[in-house]
């Protein structure tokens, strides 16, 4: 067996490892052999939130400044221990009718997935066979505007949710922006869900018009902060809590407290540059999974 792949035990299912010295972050010089310690090491946090859904990942094989693919489908030589599921693609770019998704439930696929390069892991907001149980709130700055602004329009969709009841958690998107994820019953479709959140999204660019744009057209955004309440769609996905992302540094999509996004509306950190990788087992350490609670549900929307 060449010397650079090494057959690993993971909870009792075998893999071979590869090219672990291969470097995917050249800026920070990060290799793979850290992408596949880092998401053995934040897996206890992470698992919960991927767990029952469908996998799409960007893979990375030559690193961040390589090129990437989007990956949906089972590649092939997936291992048979590995979860997928048959599920249908609507809108499909290659035309497929269904799509065998990844379902990363364990630590060995989570491995696996690593050893793939497949830096960036997104989710749909619904469970297999199941409604949405997340609202997810994206927020993107229009340049000038930056995450400082996504933090101040942070704290008004936090207090605009929170008076129908619904709770707010942040996480950066370990790019520019900022995502607000709510817990919510899981008893209504996706539809019902992107409606309320594009209604609360309208009115608070009413509101604030200055600083909040509810609608797509990129020419509307220079300055404001775009509310993207199309996030949950059924077809869209949403980076994962503590998925890297493809940036110079190894960025990671970080859950905040709400003294953070504070600070951050005042100018300070968060809005200065990304936690990495390390940075954020540190956190996990000290504060645990801040998302937790996206895993014990939450209330239905009301509905307009």
């Amino acid at each position: 067996m060449p010397t650079d792949r090494f057959k690993v035990d993971v909870e009792g299912r075998a893999l071979e490892l590869s090219n672990l010295d291969k470097v995917l972050f050249p800026k920070a010089a990060f290799t793979k052999g850290e992408v596949v310690d880092y998401y053995t090491r934040i897996a206890p946090v992470l698992l919960p939130h991927l767990e029952d859904r469908a996998l799409t990942r960007i893979r990375f094989p030559n690193g961040v400044d390589g090129g990437s693919f989007f990956e949906k489908n089972a590649p092939a030589a997936t291992p048979a221990w590995v979860r997928t599921e048959n599920l249908p693609a609507p809108g499909s770019s290659k035309g497929r009718e269904t799509i065998d998704y990844v379902v990363c439930d364990e630590l060995p696929t989570l491995v696996w997935l690593a050893n793939l390069a497949a830096l960036e892991l997104h989710t749909p907001q619904w469970k297999i066979g199941a409604h949405p149980d997340v609202m997810v709130v994206d927020l993107d700055p229009g340049a000038p505007a930056a995450l400082k602004q996504c933090c101040q329009v942070a704290l008004l969709m936090r207090d605009r949710l929170a008076r129908d009841g619904v709770a707010a958690y942040p996480k950066t998107s370990g790019k520019k922006g900022m995502q607000l994820c709510c817990p919510i019953a899981g008893t209504q479709d996706a539809e019902v869900v992107s409606g309320y959140a594009r209604a609360v999204a309208r009115e608070l660019e009413q509101t604030h018009p200055k600083l909040v744009v509810s609608k797509m057209a990129k020419n509307l955004r220079p300055g404001k902060v775009f509310i993207d309440w199309s996030q949950n769609n059924a077809a869209k996905t949403t980076v994962a809590p503590y998925s890297l992302r493809a940036q110079p540094v190894p960025a990671v999509s970080t859950p905040l407290t709400w003294e953070e996004v504070e600070a951050g509306a005042a100018g300070k950190r968060p809005s200065t540059r990304p936690y990495t990788a390390a940075e954020v087992l540190t956190r996990v350490a000290k504060q645990g999974d801040l998302l937790a609670p996206l895993l014990d549900g939450g209330p239905e929307l009301p509905t307009r």
